[in-house]
């Protein structure tokens, strides 16, 4: 059997799978919680089997240790530790601890009027 690449229309499918899953994910995250879990569970798995990149929005509001969907407030804490520079997005549910850096943009002094 041909081992390589997924068809374009597989890929296609997938895709449309994962956006649904994950509206779902935060539809059901206040009602039920695992149920949510599962879907993100479910669209992660998907995302790994046909070699599909999730966007940087959607990897840094899901957990990669339990799988919640991460809402500030609802489902995570977020942090920030200026000695690091990095933005501490704390997982509720496990405990675990994201990590992201950012840089401080630099004023060169010159004012736009």
């Amino acid at each position: 059997m041909k081992r390589g690449k997924k068809p374009q229309w597989q890929k296609d499918i997938a895709k449309e799978r994962i956006k649904i899953l994950l509206s779902l994910a935060r539809k059901q995250l206040d009602d039920h919680p695992e149920r949510s879990k599962r879907y993100v569970g479910l669209a992660r798995k998907i995302s790994m089997r046909y070699n599909i990149r999730l966007e940087k929005s959607i990897k840094k509001s899901i957990c990669k240790k339990c799988d919640s969907l991460l809402l500030s407030g609802k489902t995570s804490l977020n942090r920030f530790d200026f000695k690091k520079k990095t933005l501490n997005i704390i997982c509720k549910n496990c405990g675990n601890i994201i990590r992201i850096p950012y840089k401080v943009k630099k004023d060169d002094g010159k004012r736009k009027h």
